[in-house]
């Protein structure tokens, strides 16, 4: 109704970018799931907006928790969003047990 996307839809581009970031370094047997995220809307995102680029980079790998952040930008690279997002990593194994 105000001419914008819903900030949803950039959370939502930037919450597969942060969790697949992460999905690249787990080892053999790991899973893991969002214990937290966060996010920037830095920019309007308008129809007129065009293309978006959607970028996500893992901070940091340990044991148990993994953090990663992302960036989304328009054609021309200006930031319209960013974040951030906690994962807690677990052993596969513990999924089918539910």
């Amino acid at each position: 109704p105000l001419g914008g996307v819903h900030g949803g839809w950039a959370a939502t581009l930037l919450d597969s970018a942060l969790a697949c970031a992460v999905q690249t370094l787990l080892d053999k047997g790991e899973a893991y799931t969002t214990a937290e995220f966060k996010v920037n809307l830095t920019r309007p995102i308008t129809p007129r907006t065009g293309e978006v680029v959607c970028e996500g980079r893992v901070v940091h790998k340990g044991r148990t928790l993994a953090v990663s952040e992302a960036t989304l930008k328009d054609a021309n690279g200006k930031l319209l969003a960013f974040g951030t997002e906690t994962c807690s990593i677990f052993p596969a194994a513990n999924l089918a047990a539910r």
